[in-house]
């Protein structure tokens, strides 16, 4: 007895489901991309799954008419161009992934345009700031490892899934450098500053081995670790990140990148080449260092209309 269109339908979009668990550990298991991606390209093919469901779509038959619309309800639902990017970046990855595996014979989202993104300039914090967040630390167990952590942050401009990542043996002394592992485990070499360093060993030495104690049998080798001896994760550093902004009454809307964004933007300020810049950060492409450069300039303009007489 041959299937009806909705039967059809349905069995499709389990398919489709299925399909995407699997590209899903494609991408930690061979891309070895981190976790903190992976939940992002997960929580956008789940929102695209939903909105094919109610539109009683065939995913892999999906036209660029069907797209086009997916993008008007992106848009009606407040999404930004930026966010609707990220929403259509994952769709393009799953679907040449599938195209790949011979799961579907063509990808319609090749001939699809995005929207063009918003121009916006990275968020920074002042050089004050950083300096008043890192020092309303107290002198505590727990504030020796939250200024540990914040003096990396904004000595090297780590991500926070690198931190979270960091093993003791990461942090080189000697040479005043630490190994950060990036996007695709990708190593890079940044140096330490004497302070950033002095705090970092301060807390190796008085406040983690009391946290390890709490779970002897775990053995961790990470550096971070909570009160409990386990490996602290990237949103546990990051609610640890809120709680120092409280306790400095600094804004609250700050986030641990924008430690990287002051970093960077500190270094171009200071007279940086553009491509050592790139290798600190770790990115592929001298594209994403250069908004840097225009952050630099709004900078310097603002000081100009400040000092300046007739600014």
């Amino acid at each position: 007895m041959a299937e009806d269109a909705t039967s059809v339908r349905g069995r499709r979009q389990d398919e489709f489901g299925r399909d995407a668990e699997e590209f899903l550990s494609y991408l930690k298991v061979v891309r070895n991309l981190s976790p903190e991606t992976i939940r992002a390209y997960r929580g956008d093919l789940e929102a695209y799954e939903r909105w094919i469901q109610r539109e009683g779509i065939v995913p892999q038959e999906i036209s660029h008419r069907q797209l086009r619309r997916y993008i008007l309800y992106l848009t009606k639902a407040g999404y930004t161009n930026r966010t609707i990017n990220r929403h259509l970046s994952a769709l393009r990855t799953c679907y040449k992934w599938m195209e790949g595996e011979g799961r579907i014979e063509s990808d319609a989202l090749d001939a699809l345009a995005s929207p063009k993104p918003e121009k916006r300039l990275p968020r920074t914090m002042s050089d004050e700031e950083a300096e008043r967040l890192i020092e309303s630390c107290p002198d505590t167990p727990l504030g020796l490892r939250d200024r540990a952590f914040l003096e990396l942050l904004y000595a090297t401009g780590a991500r926070i899934s690198e931190a979270s990542g960091l093993d003791l043996d990461d942090v080189d002394e000697r040479q005043m450098l630490v190994h950060l592992f990036g996007k695709g485990s990708k190593e890079r070499i940044v140096p330490l500053y004497r302070s950033a360093l002095e705090s970092i060993d301060r807390y190796i030495a008085e406040s983690r081995p009391g946290f390890v104690a709490a779970k002897p049998e775990n053995h961790t080798r990470a550096l971070f670790v909570s009160s409990r001896g386990n490996r602290m994760s990237a949103a546990a550093l990051r609610r640890r990140f809120d709680s120092c902004l409280i306790q400095a009454g600094i804004d609250c809307t700050y986030t641990p990148h924008a430690m990287r964004h002051t970093f960077a933007t500190e270094l171009l300020s200071g007279g940086a080449d553009m491509r050592s810049v790139q290798e600190l950060l770790g990115h592929e492409s001298l594209a994403t260092t250069q908004i840097y450069t225009h952050l630099s300039v709004e900078r310097l303009k603002e000081a100009t209309h400040q000092a300046h007489p007739r600014g």
